[in-house]
């Protein structure tokens, strides 16, 4: 009775127990690297990916796909804990957690933000060459060529375009986001209003000259609402998703094929 009562307590403690940290594998803290990791790489090899990429404000990877993976919000403390073969990380990642890694001995790729087709794709070898996946690193890289090339308009039509990405923060010159423009047959509208690369752009400063069509993430805030309230009817308003504007990689395709279709909904 009383080994049977001491086996009880075992497993309920067992049970209780919290469950081990996988270690091992690659951690990514960057949401961008997410978006390729999960087509470049075995997914038994990826141990956690970006939380910002379960957030669908943020992600660039479908939600069905992020759910399949643990998630690190990229506290040193917490990548450390995972003992990983490989972090990948951002630019923007905080100087003094990057040096908490170099003392831990973490092997780490540190990726910046590409501002253009040509910087993404020597991004995305540059992953896959870390994974030893050169292979794989090419056939995406020729995978966003082949997209690109399809989405390239066959005439000379040059509608203009202002790319919101949230409330009143636009798209603007010297982007991955306007070079995708021009590559699908728009004029970036920015140029009219002075913006260059990312920054606000109230309504205000675009009612006098309105672009043929404005691309917005949703229409789920005030701001998207009033905007197209006030210009639906001197501009065309289409969407265009927020995960198709936070990265390059892969998501070049997707974002190409999306503006060459809204594109031909403006000219025809």
């Amino acid at each position: 009775m009383i080994r049977r009562t001491i086996l009880l307590v075992l497993l309920l403690l067992g049970a209780c127990a919290p469950k081990a940290t996988r270690t091992g594998g690659i951690v990514s803290t960057n949401p961008c690297a997410d978006a390729m990791l999960v087509e470049l790489a075995p997914w038994d090899r990826i141990a956690a990916i970006s939380d910002y990429s379960k957030d669908p404000a943020a992600s660039s990877i479908p939600a069905d796909v992020a759910k399949q993976f643990a998630a690190t919000s990229g506290t040193a403390e917490e990548v450390i804990a995972r003992r990983p073969d490989l972090v990948v990380t951002s630019s923007f990642t905080p100087l003094a957690t990057r040096q908490a890694y170099a003392r831990a001995g973490l092997k780490v790729l540190t990726l910046d933000s590409p501002t253009s087709v040509a910087a993404s794709e020597a991004q995305v070898m540059q992953l896959a060459d870390a994974l030893g996946l050169h292979a794989r690193g090419i056939a995406m890289v020729r995978r966003i060529a082949l997209a690109l090339a399809a989405a390239a308009p066959i005439d000379d039509a040059r509608p203009s375009a202002l790319l919101y990405l949230s409330g009143n923060l636009a798209s603007g010159g010297g982007t991955l986001l306007d070079e995708l423009l021009r590559r699908t047959g728009f004029r970036d509208a920015a140029a009219d209003y002075g913006l260059q690369h990312t920054g606000n752009l109230p309504l205000e400063a675009i009612i006098e000259r309105p672009p043929d069509v404005i691309l917005m993430p949703d229409l789920a805030d005030r701001q998207s609402v009033l905007r197209a309230d006030v210009l639906q009817y001197r501009s065309r308003i289409a969407l265009f998703p927020r995960d198709l504007a936070n990265c390059g990689g892969p998501v070049i395709g997707r974002a190409a094929e999306k503006l060459a279709a809204i594109r031909r909904q403006v000219v025809r």
